[in-house]
């Protein structure tokens, strides 16, 4: 099956399934967001798809708090350095 961002929460309350596939799949769904983007992308598309990948690690944080705190910190640390 295809997830998209709308099942992030889907996602996460799976209890079937390992820590590692739920990463996997969340990371995932942020590359595909990012790949469509392009060249021609309106600004505001990369704002929503910058939205969205921010829900997405917070949807990490919440299996993997390590792992969603080095993500959104990267994210910051990036928008940091963009508004120089």
């Amino acid at each position: 099956m295809i997830y998209t961002h709308e099942d992030t929460a889907k996602i996460v309350g799976f209890k079937t399934w390992s820590e590692t596939r739920k990463l996997d799949t969340l990371l995932k769904i942020d590359a595909l967001l990012y790949c469509n983007l392009g060249l021609e992308s309106k600004d505001s598309e990369k704002k929503k798809v910058k939205a969205i990948s921010r829900k997405i690690y917070k949807a990490i944080s919440l299996i993997n708090p390590s792992e969603g705190y080095m993500l959104e910190a990267h994210m910051n640390e990036k928008d940091l350095t963009e508004a120089i």
